[in-house]
């Protein structure tokens, strides 16, 4: 893997300076969020998640709250569809607004704007071989793999075990595409990740039986 200028350095300023803008810009929405979690579903407003970090480093991932408390003890694997879901925490994951605090986790170093998402405990100790590699960068809010499962949750509630679907179908394509990622990543690549996010977030989610897990 090439260690150049923009993976040394450039790739953290890009994170400071568009999720300090982004955190600055979107202050009123955070605002707007936290007040109707808090006033429909009460507390806590954020949920917070162990999740894995560069270098193997444990971190505490941030979202809005979008399930009934302690949700997490019920399984790992959530579905479309799922009881623990509010109606309140419908809306924000279907628009992916529940994800925004995490540019918090960015500015402070815990993640990457583009990167491989962050794994639970549970899923970063199976990636064997491929850890070394993938741990080797910050995880990030979007990447190839969160693009090409944006609706994993539909196509979850489609199969009969959806735990077993997720690990020996979903798990290894996005180990395959994270570390495609992390042997190509470039400020162009990273830039292309994310105006495609933005649009993608912006025609709202695929029909429910395309392609698109973890609680929260």
């Amino acid at each position: 893997m090439r260690d150049g200028f923009y993976r040394r350095f450039g790739k953290r300023w890009l994170d400071v300076g568009l999720a300090g803008l982004a955190l600055l810009v979107l202050s009123p929405l955070f605002l707007g969020l936290a007040l109707a979690i808090w006033a429909i579903d009460g507390r806590p407003v954020l949920y917070h998640q162990e999740r894995i970090g560069k270098q193997g480093k444990p971190f505490l991932l941030l979202k809005f709250r979008t399930m009934v408390p302690s949700a997490e003890n019920l399984g790992s694997i959530t579905a479309a569809g799922d009881p623990r879901i509010t109606p309140l925490g419908k809306f924000l994951r279907r628009t992916k607004l529940d994800e925004l605090p995490q540019l918090w986790n960015v500015f402070v170093g815990d993640m990457s704007l583009v990167g491989p998402r962050p794994e639970v405990p549970e899923y970063a100790q199976r990636l064997a071989q491929e850890a070394a590699e993938i741990f080797a960068v910050r995880p990030g809010i979007t990447s190839p793999a969160s693009l090409a499962f944006r609706n994993e949750e539909q196509l979850l509630a489609a199969v009969a075990d959806p735990k077993k679907y997720n690990d020996e179908v979903l798990f290894p394509e996005k180990i395959r595409l994270n570390l495609q990622y992390v042997r190509s990543c470039s400020l162009r690549l990273d830039l292309e990740l994310i105006v495609k996010t933005a649009f993608s977030l912006s025609r709202g989610p695929r029909p429910s039986g395309s392609v698109s897990g973890n609680t929260q």
